[in-house]
């Protein structure tokens, strides 16, 4: 984990991703959103779709990387933040460094799948050739109520 301190856009923008991630819940999705930033400006935006889409890469981080990608026309993203509000997993920590993100920010811990230190840290992988700062925890309590009460319900109806 690279030492930072959260700011005022990191805030800014946990809450745009918490506002992708209500929107995925109330599809029937795990309630994950994601936002791709670059001086300022969000160039990809995404929730979670694996199960409408029937693809197990339809992650929010995913989605968000191939919005911001297009919109660049590039598949690389230096200089770029990705926001996120649970821990990315090995798959979307892996395409996070293929797009060469500058810095990742995200809320909930994943103690299950969580590629950030919860289960590994691929970041923090010397072998690896890109090395995305990472900072853990703004808006974790809200994040991770979000995951919480979906999960509930899910058990309620079950």
């Amino acid at each position: 984990m690279t030492p930072a301190h959260a700011n005022a856009d990191d805030e800014r923008w946990m809450d745009e991703a918490l506002a992708l991630a209500r929107e995925a819940g109330r599809r029937g999705e795990v309630p994950v959103g994601a936002v791709v930033v670059m001086d300022g400006v969000a160039l990809g935006r995404g929730g979670n779709a694996p199960i409408a889409a029937s693809d197990p890469t339809a992650h929010a981080e995913i989605a968000a990387l191939r919005d911001a990608g297009f919109a660049l026309g590039n598949y690389r993203l230096p200089g770029s933040t990705l926001y996120v509000t649970l821990e990315p997993c090995a798959m979307c920590a892996g395409a996070i460094m293929h797009a060469r993100v500058a810095r990742l920010v995200f809320g909930a811990r994943d103690p299950k799948t969580g590629a950030c230190g919860s289960v590994v840290d691929l970041f923090a992988e010397p072998r690896l050739n890109q090395h995305t700062a990472t900072h853990a925890g703004v808006r974790a309590g809200e994040c991770g109520a979000l995951l919480s009460a979906f999960f509930a319900a899910r058990r309620e109806r079950d």
